[in-house]
């Protein structure tokens, strides 16, 4: 099988992305920064390049501009010269046969049959837009041919504490797969449910990633109540045609809440950390920005990813990211958390129409244990913390998600705020009423 002339990739874009709220208030779900300089898109992409599968077609519908932006820069028609290949975008279109957007990830792909057709692939490989992970899929291309599967999917193991989080699926000894729930609990099921002989991770989960015979994908699409992959289309498959499970043990990472974001950015930063962006023969592309070499003055750092573009003057960072165009000024202290950075720098006007605020970590700041997003300005003697796990909150210019304080895109906190909680109570408050 040659995956570049028998296989297209659907890419889906995600819907309104609300548990990744509030990073996707203003962007989509696979437009998010991660590692300070990729977007979460980047990922199966370049997956995809990288297994020498070069059309690659990426469903939209929520927030999509900046996406549509990023992946018209980023990939290029020159990535793909010497084979014929392109990335486009398929966004939610109305027509006189659709007069709804898209109403599930299946959806998505049933309304665009008419685009999946004219490419005439023999196969469709079906991708989520937000994991992290890094996967050869001529590998996946080759099982599916080898077991004649009307579809593979791509399973990974599953502790029993996790598998009400995922599908779970039954897999006989030679793959097939027998049985499917969609994050089940109940005892029983789950007990019915077991595929593996190692206690500790006994289950298959779904890890989103399928791989169908067109034809047969055309054929379970035509029930238009099938609107999601996991709780529909591949319980059904099971009934009637031969699915079976690919493994995959390697590292992967479902970026579907604030906490799974947080602790797989921050993973990044270890000395060994579980995934590694800097595999010269499997590359992670992103848009090149062609900035200067990051500055660093007087500095104590330890376990940080550092971006390219910033300026670091008499601070300490530990355990954290530090996003592209980052400015972070004397006497800031920064840990476990995750700096986005800036999609440009200041200028005089930028500092006047922003109280004189500028961008990046004023002097003499603390933050710990937040998330800080892109093009935002924290002011000076600012003191950020997080509060205890399972915490929600919103509030005026911050927000917090299962105790990890965020400050939303283009947000200003004023000089000498507090955020944090002492004693159960929160606070936020202004405990400067100078700047030192």
């Amino acid at each position: 099988m040659s995956p570049q002339n028998d296989i297209l990739a659907v890419i889906l874009g995600g819907g309104k992305g609300s548990r990744l709220s509030p990073l996707t208030e203003r962007r989509s779900k696979p437009y998010i920064p991660i590692a300070g300089k990729y977007r979460l898109i980047d990922i199966p992409i370049s997956n995809c390049v990288n297994s020498s599968i070069y059309r690659i077609a990426v469903l939209t519908q929520y927030n999509s501009v900046s996406l549509h932006h990023h992946i018209s820069r980023t990939y290029q028609p020159a990535l793909f010269q010497l084979n014929s290949g392109w990335v486009q975008i398929w966004a939610a279109d109305q027509t006189r046969e659709n007069s709804d957007w898209y109403l599930g990830n299946a959806d998505a792909v049933r309304k665009q049959l008419l685009e999946i057709r004219e490419t005439h692939a023999k196969n469709v490989l079906i991708l989520a837009g937000d994991q992290l992970y890094r996967m050869d899929f001529s590998q996946i291309a080759k099982f599916h041919q080898e077991t004649k599967a009307d579809v593979t999917v791509a399973v990974h193991s599953v502790a029993v504490e996790d598998a009400s989080r995922f599908g779970i699926l039954k897999a006989r000894v030679d793959h097939r797969i027998q049985k499917f729930a969609e994050k089940p609990s109940d005892a029983a099921m789950l007990a019915d449910l077991i595929s593996r002989d190692d206690p500790a991770r006994p289950f298959l989960g779904s890890m989103g990633t399928y791989l169908f015979r067109t034809e047969v994908l055309f054929d379970l699409l035509e029930d238009k109540n099938s609107k999601d992959f996991g709780e529909h289309v591949i319980p059904k498959a099971i009934e009637g045609c031969s699915v079976y499970g690919f493994g995959f043990d390697g590292y992967w990472e479902d970026i579907g809440t604030i906490r799974s974001f947080y602790e797989a950015n921050l993973a990044l930063t270890c000395p060994n950390p579980p995934f590694n962006f800097y595999e010269a023969e499997h590359p992670i592309y992103h848009d090149m920005t062609y900035l200067p070499g990051s500055t660093l003055e007087n500095c104590l750092m330890e376990n940080v990813m550092l971006s390219e573009g910033c300026l670091v003057k008499d601070a300490r960072i530990r355990h954290s990211i530090v996003g592209e165009r980052s400015q972070i000024r004397q006497g800031v202290e920064i840990s476990d958390s995750i700096l986005m950075g800036a999609d440009y720098y200041d200028d005089s006007s930028d500092l006047a129409d922003h109280d004189k605020v500028p961008l990046g970590i004023g002097r003499n700041s603390k933050i710990s244990g937040a998330i800080i997003d892109r093009n935002a300005r924290v002011g000076e003697n600012v003191v950020i913390l997080p509060f205890p796990r399972g915490v929600d909150l919103n509030q005026d210019g911050w927000v917090v998600r299962d105790g990890i304080v965020i400050i939303p895109k283009d947000t200003i906190i004023q000089s000498g705020n507090y955020i944090g909680s002492e004693n159960g109570f929160v606070l936020a408050e202004k405990r400067y009423s100078y700047i030192n």
